[in-house]
């Protein structure tokens, strides 16, 4: 039987989603779990995407194939048995055979969040601490520029080689909460290091270091990549992952 799992987790002390060699990862905390719900043996499971290193998750999704009869709720309970406190599995549904975590993912949400106030230490691995006031209008003028489909070469990190680096991205904006900003950016898919890149772009124009039609500049010209900022990793959260299902 094929299970859709869906789970959140604080990121903090992973260093990542995908399983790496002898580092705590989301992936290997899972395949640990299941190795005892699936009578002992190795199973798999397909995340609908990978996080990095310290990167959180209020909504991440991944399917798997179990041998044994057992109810979505029964596995829920089992794997929350089982994991570690820094991830709780939130529901589990029985999906078809052919159902693949990955690719009928309908439309990703990441969210990055800001605190221009006074430093806070209890938030120090949840939200990243600027401390000083940025221009909000002008990051809300530019972060429309994103919207629509893009060549993101000049947003992903030099190691992540793809054939094809065009994503669409549905919606962006941003939302001031007393002295935090979030970051919202909703598309079909999102490469590695993307979303804190884009985030950096725009703190970049907030702060005052660059102007706005950067991000066009950009897309237009891959030489303008060197105005793009990887943004600190404390503050991203994969947000949410809608199947439509």
């Amino acid at each position: 039987m094929r299970y859709l799992i869906h789970f959140s987790y604080d990121g903090t002390n992973f260093s990542g989603f995908q399983k790496q060699p002898k580092l705590r990862c989301v992936e290997k905390e899972f395949e640990k779990a299941l190795y005892s719900i699936n009578n002992n043996k190795d199973t798999k499971i397909t995340g609908a995407g990978r996080t990095d290193r310290g990167v959180h998750a209020n909504h991440q999704c991944a399917h798997v194939d179990i041998d044994v009869d057992i109810t979505p709720y029964k596995l829920k309970c089992a794997l929350n048995s089982l994991l570690p406190d820094d991830i709780h599995v939130f529901r589990a549904e029985i999906v078809n055979k052919d159902f693949h975590a990955r690719f009928n993912a309908k439309r990703k949400t990441y969210k990055y969040i800001i605190n221009c106030g006074e430093y806070n230490p209890i938030e120090r691995n949840y939200v990243y601490q600027y401390g000083k006031k940025l221009d909000i209008q002008k990051m809300k003028e530019e972060i429309k520029s994103f919207i629509g489909v893009h060549n993101f070469e000049s947003f992903v990190s030099n190691d992540d080689i793809k054939n094809d680096y065009n994503r669409e991205i549905y919606d962006a904006y941003i939302i001031e909460k007393e002295d935090k900003v979030y970051f919202y950016f909703i598309g079909n898919g999102f490469m590695k290091y993307q979303v804190r890149n884009m985030v950096g772009t725009l703190f970049k124009v907030g702060n005052g270091k660059i102007e706005n039609g950067i991000v066009k500049k950009i897309f237009a010209d891959k030489s303008f990549r060197k105005c793009v900022m990887t943004i600190k990793r404390e503050g991203l959260y994969l947000e949410d992952i809608d199947y439509n299902i």
